[in-house]
């Protein structure tokens, strides 16, 4: 055992397990284990950090928890004690890409996981702790900032100033009242980025979908929007919010919905009329750039940005996880491509899984298509999925290199690619 190793051991946090009954506690005997495609094993002290605000902890049934002798490192999974124990996870804040997931052995009647991100989590200094890193100083969505009564008497007033618009409605009663959705909040509170779903179908077939699971293979988490907004909808709600909001951005493609390409025609008229009312501020398009024709066309009404999302920049795991149809990842670079050659920004929203996505392989075609798209920035988002189904389903055999050196190394490879969560406004000027 080297002398790293054993200074892990010996002052690493303490394993984290649950009760039957839900309740969590510390075994100090047992230093907490991850995971990141290596087997258990102690985890760096400079990658813990203190659980952030906002955060969740999980109770993962089924997984019996897994720690590491502090004297000899062997990996020992937790008898029960008075009934089985369950291992526990976090489910981090926004602006935080996770490092390392738990580690757990599976037993046979563990149900799948829905569809969160599974981040370790140990006990140290009279407090939680994870190993993750804070991926963007931006606050827009800390907890501490949404004041719930506040949030209400501005939805009520959105309802009372846009009666008729349905989109307005679906933002306020399913995004704010049903899901909490933080963009959502920010828009009842006039500020920030704003959300503006409009399409209910989708040309991917995402295994981690969080919107439609047709099989059933996993709980839904947000319902999809189930109606087309009018041009006139979304450019009464738009205008307003890009005229007065603090950093104002519009974003095109959500969580509630599927991939907004399906409709350009509604998007670049939306964007055309919203450009002769303003030109402060930011649209953008969240979106699987699987229409490179449609995402030109956009530039060329006056869209500022997109956020293109992947799991992998190699086709095969892209498409594994994708299922794409009538498309092919070939498009997804164009489209990236398009937005440095009309002088517009690009992000990916980076769908990261600690000991797939940090591996070298993964490592190289990231760096390939940075390169060959001039991407402007790397939002380092967390897969959410069982992360016994994307191991099984990605089949790595390369050992990973750590999310935090694969972090380190893009950004020595890339200095000019900027690093975050958030979609940034890139026009702030005052009105």
């Amino acid at each position: 055992m080297d002398r790293m190793t054993r200074e892990c051991l010996q002052g690493g946090p303490d394993l984290v397990v649950a009760d039957e009954a839900g309740a969590i506690f510390e075994l100090p005997e047992l230093c907490a284990a991850v995971e990141c495609g290596r087997g258990p094993e102690p985890c760096p002290d400079s990658l813990w950090m203190p659980l952030p605000p906002g955060s969740d902890l999980f109770l993962l049934p089924g997984r019996t928890p897994i720690g590491l002798d502090r004297r000899t490192g062997d990996a020992l999974p937790v008898p029960a004690m008075n009934g089985r124990l369950s291992a526990v996870a976090a489910f981090v804040a926004p602006a935080h890409t996770i490092l390392r997931h738990p580690a757990w052995r599976r037993e046979s009647d563990a149900p799948r996981l829905p569809l969160y991100a599974y981040c370790a989590v140990g006990w140290k200094d009279g407090g939680f702790c994870v190993p993750a890193v804070r991926i963007d100083r931006d606050i827009r969505q800390e907890l501490s900032g949404f004041d719930c009564d506040e949030i209400e008497r501005r939805a009520e007033a959105l309802l009372a100033q846009f009666p008729h618009n349905r989109l307005a409605a679906h933002l306020v009663n399913n995004c704010v009242r049903r899901y909490g959705c933080p963009a959502a909040r920010n828009f009842t509170l006039g500020r920030w980025e704003m959300p503006l779903p409009t399409a209910a179908a989708c040309n991917s077939r995402c295994i981690g979908c969080i919107s439609l699971q047709p099989d059933g293979d996993y709980p839904v988490t947000q319902e999809r929007i189930d109606f087309v907004p009018t041009v006139e909808e979304i450019v009464e709600l738009a205008v307003p919010h890009l005229l007065r909001a603090e950093r104002p951005v519009a974003s095109f493609g959500q969580g509630c919905e599927g991939e907004p390409l399906a409709n350009p025609r509604l998007l670049i008229s939306a964007v055309r009329k919203i450009r002769k009312r303003t030109d402060r501020g930011t649209l953008n398009l969240n979106t699987n750039a699987s229409d490179p024709d449609a995402v030109a066309a956009l530039f060329d009404a006056g869209l500022d940005s997109i956020r293109v999302s992947i799991n992998s920049a190699l086709p095969e795991r892209y498409d594994a996880y994708y299922r794409p149809v009538n498309y092919r990842f070939e498009d997804v670079a164009r489209s990236l491509a398009l937005a440095a050659e009309k002088g517009r920004w690009a992000s990916i929203n980076y769908l990261v899984f600690p000991g797939v996505t940090d591996t070298p392989r993964e490592l190289e075609a990231l760096s390939h298509l940075i390169q060959r798209t001039k991407l402007s920035m790397i939002q380092w988002r967390n897969l959410n999925i069982d992360p016994d189904d994307y191991r099984a389903l990605m089949a790595v055999c390369e050992r990973p290199i750590g999310m935090e050196n694969l972090l380190a190394e893009v950004a020595r490879r890339h200095p000019g690619v900027r690093f975050g969560y958030f979609n940034p406004c890139l026009s702030p000027q005052p009105a």
